[in-house]
């Protein structure tokens, strides 16, 4: 997909858009039917997140027979992508669907509700967050600001980043101008880069510009209509800081239980669903996506050298110790609940999924 056509098509709101949207009138309420605005951090149409979001909507829509009609605002419509959470927080909208650890500068508790460095994939976070109290523990987070989270869609497992040149070693990353949030942003500083977040529709510009050196978002799937392969062409595999990205939507809590039952439990069954249905999309879509990086664009597939993944695992356990040794007590109570955890759901991990991957890869040629 052309970056340009892709954005022309997503029709991604300047300026004087978003003034016009914010003058929205409020939810509509007639006859017991409700309108609500859910505000994203992804463009539009936007492959696996933000059609995701949309689908998402489109199914609270016909679950409820229109009793709930959600509307979708892509990123710049209502507000820039990251005043995504802002917006329902302040009451201009009553829902966001985004990546936790976009508001760690609200509590870096949250940051464990999208991806942690080396730590788990996304089977071992939805078992935490829905079988080992990571729920709760996130309630309580987004209790402080009046929303309720729920997981709402799975990349698996992401692509490490785009580079300008090849990465060699440590020595590479010092002073690199690199694109990546979260926890993950954290490590990369450690080994020297110099860290930045941006919404999705923001990056290729800094990467154009020079303002940017390097760049990860999602994987092939998504970096493919943003355009990243124009302008670097070393792309590196797998991620060791987002090893299992969640997104989330978030409700007002207030309005969410003031619901009938029946349609609190459509929109969390519905976003249930549509973990699994966005981790399907991006199974089948991003190695098609990859195929056409590298046969049609030229794009050089790399690992990163032992090297970098070693002080990447150095650099991720001090983070881990420091949460865990945290004077924030809910930052410490979700640190230590998620390691609690860990311990628990990597045992089938390596002990069970791990192994049958490394004896496929061995045996069985097709």
């Amino acid at each position: 997909m052309d970056r340009r056509s892709f954005f022309k098509k997503a029709g991604v709101a300047g300026a004087g858009a978003v003034a016009a949207a914010s003058t929205l009138a409020a939810p509509a309420i007639a006859q017991g039917n409700q309108t609500w605005r859910m505000v994203t951090t992804w463009p539009k149409n936007f492959p696996g997140m933000g059609v995701g979001a949309q689908r998402l909507a489109d199914r609270i829509t016909a679950a409820s027979g229109g009793r709930l009609t959600v509307q979708v605002y892509s990123a710049g419509e209502l507000v820039p992508g990251l005043q995504a959470l802002d917006a329902v927080i302040d009451g201009n909208a009553e829902m966001s669907h985004g990546a936790a650890y976009y508001w760690q500068n609200k509590s870096t508790g949250l940051s464990f509700f999208t991806g942690v460095p080396y730590g788990m994939t996304s089977r071992e976070l939805t078992g935490w967050v829905r079988y080992l109290g990571g729920q709760e523990i996130w309630d309580e987070i987004y209790d402080q600001f009046g929303v309720q989270g729920f997981l709402s869609g799975d990349t698996g497992t992401q692509a490490g980043g785009w580079f300008r040149n090849e990465i060699t070693g440590v020595k590479d990353i010092q002073g690199l101008r690199f694109r990546t949030p979260g926890l993950g942003g954290q490590v990369w500083q450690k080994l020297g880069a110099s860290v930045t977040n941006l919404a999705a529709g923001e990056i290729f510009q800094a990467l154009q510009s020079g303002t940017l050196d390097a760049a990860e978002f999602v994987g092939p799937y998504n970096d493919l209509a943003l355009g990243f392969y124009q302008i670097a062409k070393n792309y590196y595999f797998p991620s060791f800081i987002e090893p299992g990205l969640a997104t989330e939507l978030v409700v007002d809590k207030a309005k969410y239980q003031a619901l009938p039952a029946d349609l609190q439990a459509i929109i969390k069954d519905v976003c249930q669903a549509e973990y699994d249905a966005v981790a399907a999309d991006f199974a089948a879509n991003d190695p098609r996506a990859l195929q056409t990086l590298v046969n049609d664009h030229g794009v050089q597939v790399r690992q990163f050298p032992d090297e970098i993944l070693e002080a990447g695992a150095k650099a991720a356990k001090e983070i881990m110790d420091e949460l865990l040794a945290s004077s924030d007590p809910l930052t410490k109570k979700t640190a230590e609940s998620f390691m609690n955890a860990f311990k628990i759901v990597r045992q089938k991990t390596d002990g069970t999924d791990s192994l049958f991957i490394q004896a496929r890869e061995k045996y069985l040629q097709l």
